[in-house]
């Protein structure tokens, strides 16, 4: 897609313009390459990929920031790119004069792509407490995503909403959950619908489709007992004829009809919650993290029905399995990095670990795959470079200041990444 704007009229008119120009002046010139969005939590398929090429191997403060400008608040939700603008969500602890009571204003921000300037900030949801529910998490750490003239916005259990691109408020919702560790799971849209999991705590777990174009609830579907917290997002993949929504919960996930909600298939693992990876897909396997307890990596043949926990398990990783990062798939190899740091690289069809390396520090964001390489960055800032393969090759290693729990973003040749208090472009100074 162009990066002129997001809106489908404006890139029409202006590719009939450039057109018309290069047939008056009568040059013929090669394609340019153009940028792809990054729409959602983990890009374009929601597994981390990009097209993009020319990204820069190497970077500090001080080289290829293409600009670096501050985000207000708190917040850890990833950047997510289409067209001219940037956007995220953060939270703004206000204090008010006086003996009043202070209060969290939830928001949503867009930043211009080119110059890294603040365009849009829009209050969407008032809290009346300030306190994290837990010290890594934030009151905004749920991924927008990015659809045409519209913006999804996700706060958990404290509001979902659609604005337009320009900040207008189209609708606003809530899906009341109790949650122990606030909200972390980004929304899924497939076709008219908004997918959320909604896994509160023991009592209240859900997975719900909201009409995107009014929030209004079109199916919810409760989690089967027992029942416990979770922090995923869906994603949506083809299994033969058909689609399916693969939704992670607390000791089982499962595949649901998109249209209905209906559960397709299940996989139990009797002592996983509190999950958190988006599951990733490739080679006919869904590959799902099982969270807290006993961590473990799952392969699991979505092409069945009902229990599938004894048949369609094709392999199962116990060393090495991730609570936070999801793991990207590169060819036949799957790689996954623990919270501890700890890296693994598999053979995505059997399971067999070719190599385990340590990378340093510890990890939350999730991986992405660009330009030939895979891009690991630890909660300390510093993003380590792999070339992808069977064997441990180290390209670089990259540190920015401040904390980095948000997943970089993949946009125009250039890398986007968001720390505590700030926001980056990284890319070449130069670009054509």
């Amino acid at each position: 897609m162009t990066r002129a704007s997001l809106g489908r009229n404006a890139l029409y008119h202006e590719g009939v313009g450039r057109l018309a120009h290069a047939l008056l002046i009568g040059l013929v010139f090669s394609a340019a390459p153009s940028a792809e969005d990054w729409p959602q939590f983990r890009g374009p398929t929601g597994q981390g990929h990009s097209t993009e090429h020319g990204l820069p191997l190497q970077w500090s403060e001080s080289t290829n920031v293409v600009w670096k400008t501050p985000v207000p608040g708190l917040g850890w939700s990833s950047p997510v790119v289409a067209g001219d603008r940037l956007w995220l969500t953060t939270s703004v602890a206000e204090q008010p004069q006086g003996r009043g009571r202070a209060s969290m204003s939830l928001r949503v921000l867009a930043f211009d792509v080119e110059t890294g300037r603040q365009v849009v900030d829009v209050e969407l949801f008032r809290l009346d407490r300030t306190d994290l529910l837990n010290p890594k998490n934030s009151f905004a750490s749920p991924t927008p995503i990015l659809e045409g003239d519209r913006v999804y916005v996700h706060f958990g259990a404290e509001g979902t909403a659609a604005l337009t691109s320009a900040g207008e408020v189209l609708w606003r919702t809530q899906l009341p959950y109790e949650s122990q560790h606030g909200g972390g799971g980004s929304p899924e849209l497939y076709g008219d619908l908004l997918i959320i999991n909604c896994d509160g705590n023991y009592a209240e777990a859900f997975v719900v489709a909201l009409d995107k174009q009014t929030g209004k609830e079109r199916w919810r579907r409760q989690r089967r007992k027992p029942s416990d917290q979770a922090y995923t997002t869906p994603l949506t993949v083809r299994v033969g004829d058909r689609d399916q929504i693969v939704s992670v919960g607390a000791y089982r996930a499962g595949g649901y009809d998109p249209a209905s909600g209906r559960e397709i298939w299940r996989v139990r693992y009797d002592e996983g919650f509190s999950n958190v990876p988006r599951p990733v897909y490739g080679h006919g396997l869904v590959f799902i993290a099982t969270g807290f307890q006993q961590p473990t990596l799952m392969a699991v043949r979505p092409d069945g029905e009902g229990d599938v926990t004894r048949t369609h398990v094709a392999w199962t990783l116990r060393r090495g399995a991730p609570f936070t990062p999801s793991p990207i798939l590169v060819g036949d190899e799957l790689f996954v990095v623990s919270d501890a740091g700890i890296l693994t690289c598999v053979d995505a069809r059997t399971g067999t670990v070719h190599y385990q390396a340590r990378l340093g520090g510890n990890y939350s964001a999730s991986p992405v795959w660009a330009d030939g390489r895979i891009y690991f960055l630890s909660e300390a800032g510093v993003a380590t470079v792999l070339s992808p393969g069977k064997v441990f090759n180290k390209l670089a290693v990259n540190q920015l200041e401040g904390a980095t729990l948000a997943s970089i973003a993949v946009s125009g040749g250039s890398l986007f990444i968001r720390s505590l208090s700030h926001l980056y472009r990284i890319g070449a100074r130069e670009r054509p």
